[in-house]
């Protein structure tokens, strides 16, 4: 499996995944990140919170952007730099969440590659930030 080689990224290319968060993805995160917090886990804590019902942990659509920037664009052999994140929006049960990234600079010396990135639900941004990674280089 080979993902997009640097040499064949453009400004402005994007790629986009699409989720439904489900209380089972929830519960798995929780379990895999150790973030146990009841606004997550426990309908009558949460009820009792401003969102007035479970939420997605934040970092649940970190992970979506992840999986775009890994599977997608650039892809497998991509190496994730780093990642700013502002949450916006509460991520709930059923939501889908659309998940975007797109190339906004290309660094030839160090074939780094800067992307927007962004999670939508009902074309309301819910988290956006900006990505850094090494894209793979095709062989000389």
């Amino acid at each position: 499996m080979q993902g997009i080689f640097f040499e064949d990224l453009t400004v402005g290319r994007s790629a986009e995944m699409h989720r439904v968060v489900g209380a089972a993805d929830i519960e798995a995160f929780a379990e895999v990140s150790g973030d146990s917090n009841p606004v997550h886990l426990d309908e009558d804590y949460a009820r009792a919170t401003p969102f007035g019902e479970r939420i997605a942990h934040g970092m649940l659509s970190g992970a979506y952007i992840s999986a775009v920037l890994g599977m997608k664009l650039p892809g497998p052999g991509a190496i994730y730099l780093s990642q700013s994140l502002r949450f916006r929006r509460p991520v709930k049960i059923g939501d889908l969440v659309v998940t975007r990234a797109t190339v906004t600079d290309l660094d030839a010396a160090k074939g780094r590659v800067t992307l927007e990135t962004v999670c939508q639900v009902d074309g309301k941004t819910v988290v956006d930030g900006e990505a850094v990674v090494i894209a793979p280089r095709r062989a000389a």
